[in-house]
């Protein structure tokens, strides 16, 4: 039976030990880890020897843990300093404990009838209960699982699930667990056998090298062998993070579609190119705190060349020459001059047609974008939006709706698609678009039209404008297969390790 120079070795110092820890194997052998599991895992596919796998949770003390090890858990603290003075405040118990300490230290006296809570002049006073000085001399079982865990370092799980709850020492911060895996190494009779037969270690060499060859040495070594199916160490390389790679893929998606890319520095934009460049009135409930964020310092930018500002006042208060009236009131420029953090991309799509563009012409920009919301798992305040246009003679309603169908199902990886009709200033007719999420359900994440004339004639454009903006932030739900939208911003490294654009 061949065996390699590291499996000969192993099965050598196994003789001896008849059944070791893995680590006792790796010190005696004077290996790494890595070449002493190969050697194991060659050795009983030879039937030479055994691994033995047990797993089992240990909980071992956190930084804030060792801290209360030494100085004392912060109920602790506040009850001997209780006992002392017989009352005190809050203030009193900044003394002893740290401001994060200190918010949920009244729960826990009260929960365990240590002090009573009363309110003199506007202020919480305790005072200490006859239950609380017979504390002082008395291990709840929370001080026991710290007392063991600081003395041992690390123990499993059970002893001290038997004293108090592990959700408690991990919500407290005080413990965290981990899952670990003990190995014991056996050698086999057939192995043992083999081993008293004595074995010849010779040099083992992995590279064949022009020296070895012209020296004749290759005769008298042995050539190392690799299993390649062999467990290893798992290796994580850089890569970008998930949701930026997502974004660089639908943007390179674009391009190759045909589509030219719009950009812009600033985050900050002016009223005039986010809402009246677009045909949005001055009065509209949108520009309100309550739906978007205004800069306070500075307040006020500035308005691009007259004759443009000119346009777009007059389509605001009469209509201009596109056949509407307008929303029929004074246009005021000085509102227009007002600074915000850009509520939308299609601020984007107003300026690339004011600037010019191609007819006919595919345009496209991915932004961030500010908007006061309550976060949850579908909504954030600061997020990304990919908005698009395509302009040409030619186009109608049922173009729009082909494009943003095939968006959604080949780029967003959408399995179902439905549009609702919808309303925004700036495009007539307009249509929500919505898909459906495996966890969430329907989840709306586009809006889309046809832009009014009274928004593009003023911006020099008088040809139909289709457009689009979509909350690319949700789409990246559908394709990295998350239900929570915030986790696109994780710092949880399991994740940003392991997840996957799906494609």
């Amino acid at each position: 039976m061949e065996l390699s120079y590291h499996e000969k070795l192993t099965l050598i110092k196994l003789k001896d030990l008849r059944k070791a820890k893995f680590e006792d194997l790796v010190n005696e052998t004077g290996l790494d880890q890595v070449a002493v599991m190969r050697a194991v895992l060659w050795l009983q596919s030879k039937g030479l020897a055994k691994l033995h796998e047990k797993k089992k949770k240990v909980v071992k003390l956190t930084e804030t843990g060792k801290k209360y090890a030494e100085i004392g858990l912060p109920e602790r603290r506040a009850l001997k300093l209780l006992a002392e003075r017989g009352r005190v405040t809050l203030k009193d118990l900044t003394e002893v404990l740290s401001d994060d300490e200190l918010k949920p230290i009244i729960g826990i006296l009260r929960k365990e009838g240590w002090a009573t809570v009363r309110k003199e002049n506007g202020k919480l006073v305790l005072e200490v209960t006859e239950k609380g000085r017979e504390a002082l001399n008395l291990d709840r079982p929370i001080d026991k699982a710290l007392k063991i865990l600081a003395e041992n370092g690390e123990v499993e799980a059970k002893e001290i699930e038997g004293l108090v709850s592990l959700n408690e020492l991990k919500r407290r911060k005080i413990a965290e667990d981990e899952l670990k895996t003990e190995r014991e190494v056996e050698i086999t009779e057939e192995g043992l056998k083999l081993a008293e037969k004595g074995l010849e270690l010779k040099e083992e060499i992995s590279i064949l090298t022009p020296e070895l060859i012209k020296s004749g040495k290759w005769r008298n070594v042995e050539f190392k062998r690799f299993n390649i199916k062999a467990p290893v160490r798992r290796i994580y390389p850089g890569k970008k993070q998930p949701y930026r790679a997502f974004l660089d893929k639908i943007r390179r998606k674009l391009i190759e579609m045909g589509f030219i890319e719009m950009t812009v520095e600033s985050l900050i934009e002016t009223q005039f190119w986010n809402f009246d460049a677009l045909f949005q009135p001055q009065n509209h409930p949108a520009r309100d705190w309550t739906d978007t964020y205004q800069l306070k310092y500075p307040k006020y930018g500035f308005l691009p060349d007259e004759e443009l500002v000119e346009r777009v006042k007059a389509s605001h208060e009469h209509g201009w020459i596109t056949g509407s009236r307008g929303w029929g009131y004074r246009w005021d420029p000085r509102m227009a001059m007002m600074l915000m953090p850009r509520a939308h991309g299609t601020a984007l799509d107003a300026r690339q047609l004011a600037k010019g563009v191609k007819i006919p012409g595919k345009y496209f920009t991915i932004q961030r974008v500010f908007r006061p919301d309550v976060l949850d798992r579908t909504h954030l305040i600061e997020f990304n939006q990919i908005d698009g246009f395509v302009v040409d003679e030619n186009l109608n309603f049922r173009h729009l709706l082909g494009i943003l169908k095939r968006f959604a199902i080949e780029v967003a990886g959408a399995k179902k698609v439905k549009f609702l009709p919808d309303y925004y200033p700036f495009t007539e007719p307009s249509v929500q678009m919505s898909a459906k999420h495996p966890e969430l359900g329907w989840v709306e994440f586009g809006g889309a039209g046809i832009f009014r004339e009274e928004m593009t004639k003023p911006l020099g454009i008088d040809v139909p404008v289709i457009a689009w903006g979509i909350g690319i932030d949700r789409l990246a739900m559908f394709k990295l297969g998350i239900d929570d939208i915030r986790y696109l911003f994780s710092y949880d490294l399991k994740w940003l390790r392991e997840a996957k654009i799906i494609w």
